[in-house]
C-alpha cells in the first residue's frame, strides 16, 4: 500500500472516531459546546501519526463534517473560526510527534489553540449571550475554557494510563511502516 493511501485511511479513519465520538456527549452547553467522549483526542491523532500538515488537513475535513452534520452559520468568518481554523487546530499535534510526551504536549497545543480560536468567535459573535454583567470577551473565554478544558482533563487523565500511550505509539509506527 502507498504511504499516501496508507495516509489518507488512517486519518480517515480518525476522522470518523472524532466525528462518533463527537455525537456521544457528557454534557451539553445551552449556547453550543459539549463535553464529548475524546473526540478531541481522536482529532488529534493524525497530527501526531504524519505530522502538522496531515493533522492540519484531517482537522478541516472533520471540521466541515462537523458542519455538514450539525450546521450553525451566522456569517461566512464564524464558520471559519468555528469549523476551519478551529478543528484545524487540531493538527498542531504534529508539531510533538516526535517528543518524549507528545500526544500529551500536542493535545494541549492544539487545544489551546482551538480554544482560542472558540475565543475569538465568541467573543465576536456570541457576546449578546455574555451572563448579566460580564464583559463579553471575558464571558467567551471563561465559557469555552469550561467546555474545552473539561474534556481536556478527562482525556489527559486518561493519556496517564501506559497502555493507552503505547498503544498510540505503536499504531503510529504502524501507520508509518511500509510493508510491501
Amino acid at each position: 500500500m502507498s504511504k499516501n493511501i496508507k495516509t489518507l485511511v488512517y486519518c480517515s479513519a480518525c476522522i470518523a472516531l472524532s466525528t462518533i465520538a463527537s455525537m456521544i456527549t457528557l454534557f451539553s452547553f445551552p449556547t453550543g459546546g459539549s463535553v464529548t467522549m475524546f473526540s478531541m483526542l481522536f482529532a488529534t491523532l493524525p497530527g501526531f501519526f504524519f505530522g502538522p500538515v496531515a493533522g492540519i488537513t484531517s482537522g478541516i475535513a472533520c471540521g466541515i463534517l462537523n458542519f455538514i452534520l450539525k450546521p450553525y452559520m451566522l456569517t461566512p468568518v464564524q464558520v471559519i473560526l468555528d469549523y476551519v481554523l478551529a478543528f484545524g487546530a487540531f493538527g498542531l499535534s504534529g508539531f510533538f510527534s516526535k517528543k518524549e510526551k507528545g500526544l500529551s504536549q500536542g493535545y494541549i497545543a492544539a487545544l489551546a489553540a482551538r480554544w482560542f480560536f472558540a475565543f475569538l468567535s465568541g467573543w465576536v459573535f456570541f457576546g449578546e449571550y455574555a451572563w448579566e454583567g460580564w464583559n463579553p470577551a471575558l464571558y467567551s473565554a471563561v465559557y469555552n475554557l469550561i467546555y474545552i478544558g473539561a474534556e481536556a482533563v478527562i482525556t489527559l487523565a486518561v493519556l496517564q494510563v501506559p497502555a493507552l500511550i503505547n498503544a498510540f505509539s505503536r499504531v503510529r509506527t504502524s501507520a508509518n511502516t511500509d510493508r510491501r
